[in-house]
């Protein structure tokens, strides 16, 4: 029995040993194992499809992206968890024969925005819902916020006296000024995070027209601005900063000025430094001007070489050409230029001095200014990227159309530009649209349907009363 007992351990003892010496290789080939995607890294730009290894696990973005980090954007945010990392494939031996010239593949679905702004005026926070924004729509841009906002953190007074937004809830009425209650404020929180959990990022849009007209940007505060986006929930804040005051003397590019100049910078500056300095996860967007990348001289957007001008031309090209770093993308208001006014131009003219996405803006009619008609379909012939710039004040309406600016964009833009909508409740809030006009569902469908963007393009925004 004594032997046996030896011998049995010795058998089982040697057993063990053996084993463990056969996974000795197993484990040390897995503990030498790494992340074969590059990783992450907070200021670099990904598009759709782009693979990322962060903490351990590889990522693939579903749509252009910056500054989110995986992990802490849920299952509807942009990065999708792969899983725990592999440590990819051995090199294997080149083709004999590689193709000469492989094709270029698409842009994905995901790689273009689609910005619609939604106005908070004869409108509800329990309209900001899933069900009647439709899942393509990218950001949704609130708007708008006061520049020069008391707001405090945690005070969640989101109403018209102190954030700026004319929610039924909490606007000036004859009978005075509407105040949000805890409950208010709780499901406009709510409603923002459902639609950011579904793929659509609210954005706080400050100032626009009527809060640009007065002093409000000379008190603009970054940390006001900051805290109430974070108390919100948004992704971000959109500057639309529409100072009417401001002219420019038209020189070369190096001598190129406006006298609001400082102003823009500083409003800009002032909000990167404050995200950064709290870590706070919100990017930043721009309304550019239609005109505002115009009149520089000795550039194809010189007065007198395109074909419609503005005494705002150029108001936007410094904060543009030496700020962009800071701004992940702009909105490019290209509408209320009237019939001269070529969108492509709008377009082309910041795209030369920006090189983050743009976003082409459409306006249902009617528009604020200008007469122009925002059709859906070109008119027969129509070449979409036909000469421009050319010095002639010819008539642009055939260009102003859903159809000719999704082509252009597809062929002559870059892979993660894409569109932006004025605005979400249009006639709604204001007119009806013109017979035959273009109108938010079918101008959103058809960029949704052919530029192409993520999400299902036979969604619809609702018909809802004013309020």
């Amino acid at each position: 029995m004594t032997r046996l007992s030896r011998t049995m351990r010795g058998w089982i003892l040697g057993f063990i040993a053996v084993l463990v010496l056969s996974m000795f290789p197993v484990y040390k080939a897995q503990a030498a194992e790494v992340c074969a995607e590059p990783a992450w890294s907070s200021s670099a730009i990904y598009g759709g499809g782009n693979m990322v290894s962060h903490n351990g696990h590889a990522w693939k973005a579903k749509w252009w992206t910056q500054g989110e980090e995986p992990g802490t954007t849920g299952q509807w945010g942009v990065w999708e968890d792969l899983g725990a990392c592999n440590p990819g494939t051995p090199p294997v031996d080149p083709p004999v024969d590689p193709p000469v010239d492989p094709p270029v593949d698409p842009p994905l679905p995901g790689d273009r925005m689609y910005v619609a702004y939604a106005s908070s005026w004869n409108t509800s926070i329990y309209d900001l819902t899933t069900a009647n924004i439709p899942n393509y729509i990218t950001h949704l841009n609130l708007a708008f916020v006061r520049p020069d906002t008391t707001y405090t953190q945690g005070s969640y007074a989101f109403d018209q006296a102190v954030a700026g937004l004319e929610f039924v809830e909490g606007a000036t009425t004859p009978n005075g000024q509407r105040t949000f209650t805890a409950q208010q404020s709780q499901d406009l929180r709510n409603n923002i995070a459902s639609l950011r959990a579904r793929g659509t990022k609210a954005f706080l849009s400050v100032g626009g027209w009527s809060y640009s007209q007065g002093s409000q940007w000379s008190r603009f505060n970054a940390k006001n601005i900051v805290d109430l986006a974070l108390d919100l929930g948004a992704a971000g804040v959109d500057i639309d900063w529409e100072s009417s005051g401001s002219s420019c003397n038209k020189g070369t590019a190096a001598q190129f000025s406006c006298t609001k100049d400082g102003e823009i910078a500083g409003i800009i500056t002032s909000l990167y430094n404050e995200i950064h300095a709290r870590n706070a996860n919100l990017q930043i967007s721009i309304a550019g001007w239609s005109t505002g990348a115009y009149y520089v001289k000795g550039t194809p957007f010189e007065e007198g070489k395109v074909q419609w001008g503005s005494p705002f031309g150029g108001t936007m090209y410094r904060v543009v050409k030496d700020h962009g770093s800071k701004i992940n993308f702009i909105n490019l208001m290209s509408y209320d230029g009237g019939i001269y006014y070529d969108p492509r131009e709008g377009y082309e003219s910041y795209k030369a001095i920006y090189n983050g996405p743009i976003n082409m803006g459409m306006q249902i009619a009617p528009e604020g200014s200008g007469g122009a008609v925002l059709q859906l379909n070109a008119a027969p012939g129509t070449v979409y990227d036909a000469d421009m710039m050319n010095g002639q004040n010819n008539i642009a309406t055939p260009y102003y159309n859903v159809e000719t600016m999704v082509n252009y964009m597809k062929n002559k833009g870059r892979a993660n530009d894409g569109f932006m909508l004025w605005q979400l409740w249009k006639q709604r809030v204001h007119q009806p649209a013109p017979s035959g006009a273009a109108n938010e569902n079918s101008a959103g469908q058809y960029v949704c349907r052919n530029l192409p963007l993520p999400g299902d393009c036979n969604q619809t925004i609702p018909s809802l009363p004013k309020l």
